[in-house]
């Protein structure tokens, strides 16, 4: 029995393509790290160093390091478990599917090309030594900062405090941004990613408004020719046919009545 006014939940089936994107993200995350617990120290090692953006690996195999470094992680799964449900649910339910993986997606790419395109410079120039072309930069933080932000933007206000949250955490506890002064890889990714987030959230209110004007616009000029609107006129041949008709009935209304 259903009570009035309760709606029927949704199923397991809707919860899952309505945050497709969020559940595959933490899927593959929660992958990545089961996958550096069971093998050796060493494996491990071997495997960060293979799927780091650092200048070397992106000089070589760009694709394949990019999409894989944001799956593997020198931090806690814990923290991870609960870092990126904070941030990517509501921005997953805010936007979409397809806008917060295209938003994520730019985030962790620009923020890895940025930060590791300054590091290469530098390292050419002789303002690093060359073992910083080799550094181990993983982990999913680019794509959830981006998260975050849609989330302030766009999200619900649970969803909202739960990214400001998630934010806080990263900035206090992660340390997102030390070494910022002096252009380091990570903090440099971040502030990178919250940018490129920012400039697409705000392209995405500004075809919203500008979609919403348009209808709203559509409606009122609706209104007003529906109330502009009067009788249709008549063409020639119909006002003639008027016309005609209307002699017709005068003249019999004129003829005497015969008696009988």
């Amino acid at each position: 029995m259903q009570l009035p006014g309760v709606g029927t939940p949704p199923s397991w089936r809707t919860l899952f393509t309505r945050y497709l994107v969020a559940w595959i993200f933490l899927a593959g995350v929660v992958i990545g790290e089961i996958v550096l617990a069971t093998i050796s120290a060493r494996q491990g090692a071997r495997l960060l160093q293979l799927a780091s953006t650092n200048v070397t690996n992106l000089t070589h195999d760009p694709v394949a390091v990019i999409v894989a470094s944001a799956y593997l992680s020198q931090r806690s799964l814990i923290a991870w478990l609960v870092l990126i449900p904070l941030a990517m649910f509501g921005a997953n339910r805010a936007v979409g599917n397809w806008l917060i993986a295209l938003i994520c997606a730019a985030g962790h790419v620009i923020g890895t090309l940025v930060s590791e395109g300054i590091q290469a410079y530098r390292v050419a120039h002789g303002l690093l030594p060359h073992s910083a072309g080799n550094i181990i930069d993983v982990g999913p933080s680019y794509v959830v900062v981006s998260a975050i932000v849609v989330a302030v933007m766009f999200g619900s206000w649970p969803a909202r405090i739960a990214a400001l949250i998630d934010f806080a955490i990263l900035v206090l506890v992660g340390d997102i941004f030390d070494g910022l002064i002096q252009l380091q890889v990570a903090a440099v990714g971040h502030l990178t990613a919250i940018g490129v987030a920012a400039v697409s959230g705000g392209l995405l209110a500004w075809r919203r408004h500008g979609a919403a004007h348009g209808q709203l616009s559509g409606q009122r000029l609706a209104l007003v020719a529906g109330h502009g609107t009067g009788p249709a006129p008549m063409s020639p041949a119909a006002s003639n046919a008027v016309r005609h008709r209307a002699e017709g009935s005068d003249e019999e209304s004129d003829r005497p009545v015969p008696h009988e």
